[in-house]
């Protein structure tokens, strides 16, 4: 994968505390994934500063959780990506463990 187009689109944000989020729309227009144990979404802000684009279809900009099944050469190659509460404030919900 190499274009933004490629990159597997965030389709669902339910993460009400964040600044991208509006109305469960990531507006970042890519988003990263890492985090311990949990896979963690890295862009996450907490409100309080708005943050994104006026509109715009997030992406999965870069995986950094090497033990998920969709990770390839650090691209995400899901279908789709959910983000949402989880262990943490926010997480990748499509996260499959290898």
């Amino acid at each position: 994968m190499s274009t933004l187009a490629e990159l597997p689109a965030v389709t669902e944000c339910s993460v009400t505390g964040c600044s991208y989020n509006d109305h469960s729309s990531c507006h970042a227009a890519a988003v990263t994934i890492g985090g311990e144990g949990d896979a963690q979404c890295e862009t996450f802000i907490p409100l309080g500063v708005k943050g994104g684009l006026d509109k715009v279809v997030s992406h999965v900009g870069a995986c950094q959780r090497h033990d998920c099944d969709h990770n390839v050469d650090l691209e995400c190659a899901a279908p789709a990506v959910r983000v949402g509460p989880g262990q943490d404030t926010a997480d990748c919900l499509t996260y499959q463990p290898r």
